[in-house]
This record gives structure tokens, C-alpha cells and sequence, in this order.
């Protein structure tokens, strides 16, 4: 990660984003969560015997899948052997973005689509196409282990038939381009697909199907993590259907996607029998800012957190009402209110401009330069840009196509703004958080981090008659 100078509101910022990123790794999530006894495997209060299956498969897909499928190899190994005292027999497959991947024996970990760009791809179908095999030709003594995290509905790609990949990248970008959240995209998304809604569930022939999920979604709606692969879904054709009618009025997208979906809707799928699988959710949005917390706390800050069950809307509002937090924290009597750190998490949206002015950047940057320009308008003092930093960052380290997760702002980061004459309204206009803040030092790069459970936001203050690391 990009660091600050030590004892500075933006690396105590940072330290606090890092902190909670750490909390939510796939790795340590698995191996604090699954473990074995003499009899049974363990996870929640889920126990499943030990003598009643002979073969591990691991399938997966997203962003920390390869360092879940990483933790969960390595519980294997510690605890588990095979009859004849020979490593106990795991294989598997799982999709990942590059830069993800991890070498485990029996696993493959495919990297199927580039970094920074959350689309399907022709490696992801071929990877998704071995994972249904998989679970297609397992047995009765089979146990499978799904591993599902954000991302996943890019990695794990299968298109209903009469649909192309074209298709389905042309109906994704138009519905995220217009400000479809993750629900709106993702109901649309698991009824042009073969694997999504229960797909992959579906196609299970193992005596034993188990799901571990990480999420990247608010309020951790099981269908739509992921689109949710080995769950029933709880959505409709009628309902995808809907989404396109707000968001493609006129019917400017591909005839054959309304067509496959108005069969659909006629003919639907038959209902699923779930009683052999369980779903457990391992990590969230709510364990990556708690953790953050609980390092403000450590670094001596008072502070107030706040997680969002649900998406937030337009990412520029989100950023006015940052700003609007912070100029109240930075009003407040410290000898009386010594509130001086707010954290929250989400996932806001945002509105694509037209290709042709649009710049680099993501939800984050975008809500960070909305923060910065209503800053502005607050004509705050000299005094009290030199108390305050923001910062905003997606926990998977990746913030739209670009390789920030985010950005923040500080006092100093202001003063070069003003020194280099940049246009923040402009930049929003257009998009183009990245270079506007790769210009002044307000990148927050961390690379892939190997998880995903949406954004963590920060908002800091220092009091000058209470200074932060006071006990």
C-alpha cells in the first residue's frame, strides 16, 4: 500500500483500511473456521463426519477464492489423511482474477479474467464449464466445497443457450454504465446464465455439497453473492425482465436477451433440491469495519462506524454527505464532543459519462473528488483542511478499471490541487478520479488484496485542544 508519512491522518487512515482488509483475508477467514475433531469436520455449528465421505472436491470462484481455497488446503493437510496414511485426496478448480494465483496440490487456480477488469471471459467459461464437470461426474462419497466471493459472477460464466458472451458483456456494461446496483445487475445477470441462480447446485452429483462464502454484498443476500451458484434463487425472469425495462426503456439492447428471458418467464426452471447443501458466510463488509475500528480505537481515536444493509445510491452523494460528516466533526467542541473518526462501509454506484470524454477511475475515486468538492464549497480555513483526511477504498485494491482501490484527501493533498490549478468538477464529470488524484499524491494503491466485501470509508479529524494519541 501507498504510505504516508508515519503519525499523519491519512497513514493512521490507512492503517485502518489495512487493518480491516486484513480481518476479511480468505486464507485466515477458512482456517478460523473450519477445523476437525475426532469424529467430524467443523465449521459454525455444522459438523459433518469424517466417515462419510472418501474425496474432497473444491470448486470456486472470485476474488479471494484462491486464498480461501489456499486456507482451506492447508486445514486438509494438518487433519486430514487417507485410509492408507497417504495424503487424503482433494482435486478442484477454481476461477480467480490475475494476479490471484496460488500453486495447491490437486487445485487448479485459474486466473481467468485480467486485473481491473470485472468482466467474463472466454478462460472464464472454459474454467466454469471444468467446475460444472466437476461436480456433474462427482459420486456419493463425495464432498464439494464451494468457494464463493465477490467477483464471482465475472469468473464464473456459462451462458444460457442462444446467449453469446458478447451478449451477456453488452447487457453488463449497459446496466452498470447506468447506475444498476449490484441487486438490479445481478437478477439479470443469473437469467442469461447456466450456472448462476442455482446453476451450478443443479448440476451437483456429490453426496455432500457445502458453500463458504465470503461477501461483497450488502446485507449478504445469499442469491446474489455471486449470483448466487449453489443456492434456489429467489428472483424471476419476470423480475430481470423489470430491471431491463427501467434501465433499457428503449430497447437498446441485444432482442435475443428480452426473447431468451420472456421464454424463460414462461417456461421456468424446475425448483431445486437443496437439503444436501449448506451455505455458511465466513466474512463481510461488517467484519472488515469493525476491525478498522477497533485500530482507531488503538491509535486513540474516538469514533463511530456504520455499515450499510443495502445499496447506497449515487457514490457523489455519499461523498457530499462524507464532507458533510467531516466539517461537523471538525465544529465540534472537543472538550465536550470528541467524535474525531467516522468509518462506514458500502457500495455505491455510479453513472458512466460517454465513452468518448470518459477518463480512468472507479466508485471510490469518484466519491473521494465528490467529498473534495463540496470541501470546496464549505470554504473551509487553512486551519481546518490541516485537521481533516478522507479516504475511500475498495477492499478487493481494485476501484473500477484502474490499479488504485481508491483515493484520499488531507490538507496537502488540497494545497497541491490548488498549486497545479486542477478542475475537481471536470474530473467528476468525466470520471477520471485517477489521474486527477494520481497527480497530487491521492492514489490509495495496495494491488490485489485477495479479498472483496465491498468499500471502507474514513473520515478523520484531529482537535487541536485534544490531540489524537492522548490517552
Amino acid at each position: 500500500m501507498t504510505s504516508m508519512a508515519p503519525g499523519t491522518l491519512l497513514s493512521d487512515a490507512q492503517a485502518m483500511f489495512s487493518h480491516g482488509v486484513e480481518a476479511v483475508l480468505g486464507d485466515r477467514l477458512i482456517i478460523d473456521s473450519v477445523s476437525f475433531d475426532e469424529t467430524a469436520m467443523l465449521i459454525a455449528d455444522h459438523a459433518i463426519r469424517r466417515d462419510s465421505f472418501d474425496r474432497i472436491v473444491v470448486v470456486g470462484a472470485g476474488k479471494a477464492s484462491a486464498a480461501m481455497a489456499a486456507g482451506l488446503s492447508k486445514v486438509i493437510r494438518t487433519n486430514l489423511t487417507s485410509a492408507n496414511g497417504e495424503d487424503f485426496p482433494v482435486i478442484g478448480h477454481v476461477n480467480v482474477p490475475e494476479g490471484c494465483h496460488r500453486d495447491l496440490p490437486g487445485i487448479t487456480i485459474q486466473e481467468a479474467r485480467p486485473a481491473g477488469v470485472n468482466e467474463p471471459t472466454v478462460a472464464a467459461i472454459q474454467g466454469t464449464d471444468r467446475i460444472l464437470q466437476l461436480v456433474a461426474d462427482a459420486g456419493p462419497r463425495d464432498l464439494v466445497i464451494g468457494l464463493i466471493s465477490g467477483g464471482g459472477s465475472a469468473l464464473l460464466c456459462r451462458p444460457s443457450p442462444g446467449i453469446s458472451l458478447d451478449d451477456k458483456l453488452t447487457v453488463t456494461r449497459w446496466l452498470s454504465s447506468h447506475g444498476a446496483d449490484i441487486v438490479a445487475l445481478n437478477t439479470v445477470r443469473k437469467h442469461l446464465s447456466e450456472v448462476k441462480g442455482g446453476g451450478l447446485l443443479r448440476a451437483n452429483q456429490a453426496g455432500q455439497f457445502l458453500t463458504l462464502v465470503l461477501s461483497d454484498v450488502l446485507g449478504d443476500p445469499l442469491d446474489l453473492i455471486a449470483s448466487g451458484p449453489t443456492v434456489p434463487d429467489t428472483s424471476t425472469a419476470t423480475d430481470a425482465l423489470t430491471v431491463l425495462d427501467q434501465f433499457d426503456p428503449d430497447h437498446q439492447l441485444p432482442a435475443v436477451v428480452r426473447e431468451h428471458l420472456q421464454r424463460a418467464a414462461e417456461h421456468p426452471a424446475p425448483s431445486i433440491n437443496a437439503s444436501e447443501h449448506s451455505t455458511f458466510v465466513l466474512g463481510n463488509n461488517a467484519v472488515a469495519v469493525d476491525a478498522a475500528g477497533i485500530t482507531a480505537e488503538a491509535l486513540g481515536y474516538n469514533h463511530v462506524m456504520h455499515c450499510h444493509r443495502q445499496s447506497e445510491g449515487d457514490a457523489e452523494t455519499v461523498g457530499r454527505h462524507l464532507a458533510d460528516l467531516t466539517l461537523t466533526m471538525l465544529q465540534a467542541d472537543p472538550a465536550v464532543h470528541r467524535q474525531d473518526a467516522f468509518l462506514s462501509g458500502g457500495e455505491p454506484t455510479v453513472s458512466l459519462a460517454d465513452a468518448s470524454i470518459r477518463g480512468v477511475g472507479g466508485r471510490n475515486g469518484q466519491l473521494v473528488l465528490a467529498a473534495y468538492a463540496r470541501l470546496l464549497e464549505l470554504n473551509l480555513s487553512d486551519d481546518q483542511w490541516s485537521r481533516l483526511a478522507i479516504l475511500s477504498g475498495g477492499t478487493d485494491g481494485e476501484d473500477g478499471p484502474s490499479d488504485a482501490a481508491g483515493g484520499m484527501i488531507d490538507g496537502s493533498i488540497h494545497r497541491r490541487i490548488v498549486e497545479l490549478g486542477l478542475d475537481v468538477h471536470d474530473a467528476l464529470r468525466r470520471n477520471d478520479s485517477h489521474s486527477f488524484l494520481r497527480q497530487v499524491g491521492g492514489l490509495l494503491l495496495t494491488g490485489p488484496t485477495g479479498t472483496n466485501v465491498c468499500d471502507i470509508r474514513i473520515a478523520l479529524v484531529d482537535h487541536p485542544k485534544h490531540r489524537r494519541h492522548q490517552p
